[in-house]
C-alpha cells in the first residue's frame, strides 16, 4: 500500500459514505506518529513481498523471492538456506510466552504471513508439489508443511486449503472444481496432522463462516480457519453466508489471543490490495483498503492503547498514479475533467505498467461511454505488462501506543521487526526492560536477526495491509499497507 494507494483509498472511503472523500479521517489517519521505510532488497532495486517482510518481520533484508533466510540464501536454491535462516518477531514473542497468530486475506503459505514461521529459498513452494525434485533431495520442505512444524501459531486464519491436503483430495465447497483440490504429493493431510498435534487443548479448524461463528474465543486455544483452496475471495466479491470479513477474522483472532495474561502478537495482512493493483484494478485494491482500514479500526476498539502498540506499513508500493485537475468530490474511479492532447479523457487513476495498456494504430481507447467504476475496470497503463509491477519509493510507517516514537523518520525497513521487539520486551537483548542499558552487541547476520529489546510495559499487534501482542501487545498493520501494502 503506496502513498497513492493510501490516499484514493481515504477517497473513496469518504465517498461510499455520500461525503466528497478528500476530507474523509480513516483511521490510518488517527495515528500520531509517522515515518518512512526503504524498502529496497539486497539484490534488487524494487522488491518482491517476501523480502520485504523478511525485512519487517525477521529484522534482515534479504534477497527477491527468498523468505525467513538471509541474503546468503540464493533464490531457489535450496543448499543455501542451510545455516541462513533468520526468525521472526513472531517466534521471538512466542519465545517469550505471548499468544501470537496470523490473519490474511490471502493463503495463509503466502509471502508475508510466510515470513512469520518459514524458511525457504524460494516464495513459491507453497507445498511439495511446487518443489523441484532437487530441493526436495536437498532436504528442504515446502512453506505449508513448515506452518505445522516450525513455530506454535495459537491462530492462523486466511486460505491455502489446498496446499494443506493430499493430491485430489476434493474441496469441501468446489468438490467439483478441478483447480481447488489438495495438491501435496506427500499424501500428507496436515489439517488433521495439526488436529492431532493439538490434543488434549481445544483446537478448531473451520472452512466456512457457520463453523467460525460458532468457535467460542473464551474457551478456544487454537483455531485454524482456511476459507478458501487459494486466496481469499475479494471483499466485494466475497459472499458473505460463507466467507467472514477481515474485521469479523480479526475481532476474532484478538478475542482469542488477548486471554494470555503474558500478551499476543498479532500479524493482519489486507493481502489482497496488492493483487487488485496487480491485475490493474483500482477500484478492487482501493476496496481492499477500505477495509482494511476497518480491521485496524476493530482492533483499536478491542486493545488498550496505553499497553499495546499498533504500527500499520505496507511493504511495497505499486506504480500507481493519481493525476489530472478532477473537481472536489469526483470520483475517485471516474475520470479527469479535461480531456489529453489526443482529444480523449482519462481517468484519475492510471498505472505505470500493467495489464491495462491498450494502444491501436496510436490511439488510446476512448472512454467517454465507459462506466469506469465497476469493480472490474482495468486503469490504463503506460507500458504492457500481463501483472504490474511493484514500485520502489518509500512506504509509510504509522505507529501508536507505547513506544510508538521510535518509528519516526526515515528507517531502513528491516529496522521495524527490532522497535517493535524493543517495545515488547521480546527477542535476546533484554537488558533494558531490567532497567541497565544495553550495550553494543555483535553485528553478525546470526546475532541481528534475534537482537530485540523493548519495554516491558508494551506487546505488539502488527496490521499489515498486515499483529497484535496483548497486555503487552504489539501491532504491525501491515497490509500490506503490506498488502497495500504488498
Amino acid at each position: 500500500m503506496g502513498i497513492t494507494t493510501y490516499t484514493a483509498g481515504r477517497i473513496l472511503k469518504g465517498q461510499l459514505q455520500n461525503q466528497t472523500g478528500e476530507e474523509t479521517v480513516m483511521t490510518m489517519d488517527t495515528f500520531p506518529y509517522v515515518g518512512l521505510a526503504k524498502t529496497y532488497s539486497v539484490d534488487f532495486q524494487i522488491p518482491d513481498s517476501a523480502a520485504t517482510a523478511t525485512a519487517y518481520l525477521c529484522g534482515v533484508k534479504t534477497n527477491l523471492n527468498t523468505v525467513g533466510v538471509s541474503a546468503a540464501a540464493r533464490n531457489g536454491v535450496c543448499k543455501s538456506q542451510k545455516g541462513n535462516e533468520v526468525t521472526s518477531i513472531l517466534k521471538w514473542a512466542k519465545d517469550a510466552g505471548k499468544s501470537v497468530g496470523i490473519v490474511t486475506t490471502t493463503r495463509v503459505q503466502h509471502a508475508t504471513p510466510a515470513a512469520t514461521y518459514a524458511h525457504s529459498a524460494s516464495r513459491k513452494w507453497y507445498s511439495d508439489a511446487d518443489m523441484p525434485a532437487s530441493a526436495k533431495r536437498d532436504g528442504c520442505t515446502d512453506i505449508a508443511s513448515q506452518l505445522l512444524n516450525n513455530t506454535d501459531i495459537d491462530v492462523i486464519i486466511g486460505g491455502g486449503r489446498k496446499y494443506m491436503t493430499p493430491k485430489g483430495t476434493l474441496d469441501p465447497e468446489y468438490p467439483r472444481d478441478l483447480a481447488s483440490r489438495g495438491q501435496r504429493q506427500d499424501t500428507r493431510n496436515l489439517i488433521k496432522e495439526w488436529l492431532k498435534m493439538k490434543m488434549g487443548k481445544v483446537a478448531r479448524y473451520v472452512w466456512n463462516r457457520k463453523d467460525f461463528d460458532a468457535v467460542d474465543p473464551k474457551t478456544t486455544d487454537y483455531l485454524m480457519a482456511l476459507f478458501e483452496p487459494g486466496d481469499l475471495r475479494f471483499d466485494v466479491e466475497r459472499d458473505p453466508r460463507m466467507d467472514p470479513s477481515i474485521v469479523e477474522t480479526t475481532e476474532k483472532a484478538i478475542r482469542i489471543l488477548r486471554k494470555n495474561p503474558k500478551g499476543f502478537f498479532l500479524l493482519v495482512e489486507g493481502g489482497r490490495i496488492d493483487q487488485g493493483h496487480h491485475s490493474g484494478r483500482g477500484s478492487m485494491a482501493l476496496h481492499e483498503t477500505v477495509a482494511f482500514d476497518n480491521a485496524i479500526a476493530k482492533g483499536l476498539q478491542l486493545t488498550n492503547e496505553e499497553e499495546t502498540l499498533t504500527v500499520v506499513t505496507a511493504d511495497h508500493s505499486h506504480p500507481f498514479t493519481m493525476n489530472g485537475y478532477p473537481f472536489r468530490g469526483n470520483s475517485i474511479l471516474g475520470k479527469a475533467p479535461t480531456w489529453a492532447l489526443d482529444v480523449l479523457p482519462y481517468t484519475t487513476l492510471m498505472y505505470g505498467n500493467g495489464p491495462g495498456y491498450n494502444v491501436t494504430t496510436g490511439k488510446r481507447p476512448d472512454i467517454r461511454r465507459v462506466d469506469t467504476k465497476t469493480k472490474d475496470y482495468v486503469q490504463l497503463s503506460a507500458v504492457p505488462m500481463e501483472s504490474d509491477t511493484h514500485s520502489g519509493e518509500d512506504v509509510a510507517v504509522l505507529a501508536r501506543g507505547p513506544m510508538a516514537h521510535l518509528f519516526q523518520g526515515v528507517h531502513e525497513q528491516h529496522y521495524i521487526a527490532h522497535a517493535v521487539a524493543y517495545s515488547a520486551c521480546v527477542g535476546r537483548d533484554q537488558r533494558h526492560c531490567q532497567g541497565s542499558p544495553p550495550t553494543p552487541q555483535p553485528t553478525s547476520a546470526e546475532h541481528t536477526t534475534e537482537h530485540t529489546t523493548s519495554s516491558n510495559r508494551s506487546g505488539a499487534l502488527t496490521l499489515k495491509a498486515g499483529g497484535a501482542f496483548g497486555s503487552a501487545v504489539a501491532a504491525l498493520l501491515s497490509a500490506l499497507l503490506v498488502a497495500m501494502l504488498h
